[in-house]
């Protein structure tokens, strides 16, 4: 089975809880369990909300969401076009945060690469950053060996 989406929507922290239940439902044709979903809808909050909050500082601007499934994969791609990330090293190390006066806890890419199978992030300072993720769902129909028929 191979499906995608593709979402692009305003860099707005009300758009953190549409990007969840958007690839959330998007998932969920893979009937993942509930450990699955939650897994996913967290990670994408994470990503969502690193780009209002950092790439962008709160300004707005667009963040782009590509969701592809292959067999039993879950691939995303999140991306904006904002200030992009100088040490991405850095940043990717728990409890680590560019903006300590605020109330960040720094954990968004470890809980990113805790709850996902594969993360990768590319950045470019100026030019913005995009997030990969890699997720694999276990209890899948094509797992599982079984035809998924849709009616």
């Amino acid at each position: 089975m191979s499906d995608e989406i593709q979402l692009v929507m305003n860099a707005i922290s009300e758009n953190e809880y549409f990007a969840r239940a958007a690839v959330g439902a998007f998932a969920a044709k893979m009937d993942p369990t509930m450990e699955e979903l939650s897994d996913i809808r967290t990670a994408v909050s994470e990503a969502v909300t690193n780009a209002v909050v950092h790439a962008y500082e709160g300004r707005g601007g667009k963040i782009r969401i590509i969701g592809r499934i292959e067999d039993e994969w879950l691939y995303l791609e999140i991306a904006d076009e904002g200030v992009g990330i100088s040490n991405v090293r850095q940043a990717m190390e728990p409890l680590y945060t560019s903006r300590p006066e605020e109330t960040h806890a720094g954990m968004g890419f470890s809980f990113m690469e805790a709850f996902m199978d594969e993360l990768q992030v590319i950045s470019e300072v100026g030019r913005g950053t995009t997030v990969y993720m890699k997720k694999k769902i276990a209890s899948s129909s094509v797992a599982r060996g079984k035809k998924r028929v849709i009616l």
